[in-house]
């Protein structure tokens, strides 16, 4: 399974967590090309932090994978509303 989809999966499945709620600002931020603190990849665990790097690896790559606009779809459902708004400025 794709690193992107699984994160998408992870979100969806657990909004409340830190994690994916980190998964999820890392997300919204390559999409619109936002700073993303860093420091925030080191508080997660392990296997997300992994995930996150993963992510990363497969948005370099797949620069027009259309995966990524289900990923941040999620990823801006449980952010704030400006990052919702800035999903939409950004496409």
């Amino acid at each position: 399974m794709r690193a992107i989809k699984k994160a998408r999966k992870y979100i969806s499945e657990h909004p409340e967590k830190q994690d994916a709620k980190t998964l999820a600002k890392l997300a919204v931020a390559l999409q619109s090309n936002e700073d993303f603190p860093l420091h925030e990849l080191y508080e997660m665990k392990l296997d997300s932090f992994e995930l996150a790097l993963e992510v990363l690896s497969d948005w370099r790559l797949d620069r027009y994978y259309t995966g990524k606009e289900r990923l941040v779809e999620v990823a801006a459902g449980i952010g704030s509303h400006e990052e919702r708004s800035a999903i939409v400025i950004a496409q």
